[in-house]
């Protein structure tokens, strides 16, 4: 078991280990560049190649991304009691609380422990994530409108690509399935890359506040998550996907959407690292049970 949560894990320190290093040692990285990269060409090739080609039924799909939008509805309520508790504005512990890392982090570590089968399930959640941080996510963040971002995000439409593939039994042309997925290959690795340089170039202020957020989150978020999956029958592989994907590190795009509204970025900042470091020691604990169901 040791030797499997390793094999897990190993990926994923080393990947973003690279990019903290490299920018440790005052190397350059264009983050905006790979960032844009990643989300407008590597993000939507790496859903349609994923979803596309699934062993993974409609009903299945439609309980995991229904349950992963309960878990969020349910986390943002836990926000509002931890901004009591903490004596913070809720405003600036919504989007920590509500969204996890499920991208640069969980997709990597799901890859790893469950294969191509739960990488599907945890594409559906990162998704379904991803559909509420760029909506609600905006909203908070700006007086931006929404839908506008959304209409220019491709991920959005290839989602919709993938989801009439998938739901038709339709097969993409071999020349351009091969495309895809070699476009999609550069995606996970550039996502780890990226996520180690984003820690990198996080200043940290408070520890203690961010130590004590993650135990608090992480009980709570496991709760929500088995509970959810249960009552909406996930099968056992989706169950432990959604626990996974949600008990990932608090997303670096937190930290960006506070610098953008200006609530407390070097709160939340604190919230990404703590939860993160925090993370290589409580996931291969959780791993090592999920593994076993």
């Amino acid at each position: 078991m040791l030797a499997e949560l390793f094999a897990v894990m190993a990926p994923v320190i080393t990947g973003a280990g690279l990019g903290f290093i490299w920018v440790r040692r005052g190397m350059d990285y264009p983050v905006a560049f790979v960032t844009r990269l990643v989300f407008n060409i590597g993000t939507p090739s790496l859903v349609i190649a994923s979803l596309s080609s699934a062993e993974i039924d409609a009903s299945s799909f439609g309980r995991t991304m229904l349950a992963t939008a309960l878990v969020l509805t349910c986390m943002g309520a836990v926000a509002f009691l931890l901004a009591k508790v903490l004596r913070k504005d809720w405003r600036v512990l919504l989007a920590p609380t509500m969204y996890p890392n499920t991208g640069n982090m969980g997709l990597p570590v799901v890859l790893y422990a469950f294969g191509q089968a739960g990488f599907a399930y945890g594409i559906t959640v990162m998704v379904t994530v991803s559909l509420f941080q760029f909506t609600l996510g905006t909203i908070l963040a700006s007086s931006g409108n929404p839908l506008k971002s959304l209409a220019k995000t491709p991920t959005m439409y290839a989602i919709v690509i993938a989801l009439v593939l998938l739901l038709t039994g339709t097969d993409l042309p071999l020349w351009l399935a091969n495309s895809v997925d070699l476009i999609s290959g550069f995606t996970v690795p550039l996502m780890l890359i990226t996520l180690g340089v984003s820690l990198a170039s996080i200043q940290v202020k408070s520890l203690r506040s961010g130590v004590g957020f993650s135990l608090v989150r992480l009980p709570l978020v496991v709760a929500v998550a088995w509970g959810i999956g249960t009552w909406l029958e996930l099968p056992t592989l989706a169950l432990s996907v959604l626990i996974l994907q949600m008990s990932m590190p608090v997303a670096v795009f937190n930290y960006l959407f506070a610098q953008k509204a200006k609530r407390e970025p070097a709160y939340v900042a604190s919230l990404v690292f703590c939860s993160t470091l925090l993370s290589l020691l409580y996931l291969p604990a959780l791993l090592a049970f999920l593994m076993q169901l």
